[in-house]
């Protein structure tokens, strides 16, 4: 992986992370947590998304997109597990 690739994996992850905790928390979760909950959002919504036939389009905007959507999926399960 050249440093670029990891540069706009660690941006994407941190936006999305935020845009998760915006939605699931109403704060975020630092820096570091933004990008750790955005990239295994982003690798939740890529095994789950194929599976179910649904595709947001390429680019940034659509990865963003898909993995503020799986960060939530993330957060949610957390919250349940949490209550229990």
């Amino acid at each position: 992986m050249d440093p670029t690739t990891l540069v706009i994996w660690l941006i994407i992850g941190a936006i999305a992370g935020w845009l998760a905790g915006q939605v699931m928390k109403g704060a975020g979760f630092g820096l570091v947590g933004n990008i750790i909950v955005g990239i295994v959002g982003a690798f939740i919504a890529g095994w789950l998304f194929p599976s179910l036939g649904w595709e947001l389009g390429g680019g940034p905007l659509g990865a963003i997109i898909a993995a503020a959507i799986g960060a939530c999926l993330l957060l949610f399960i957390v919250s349940l597990v949490k209550r229990a």
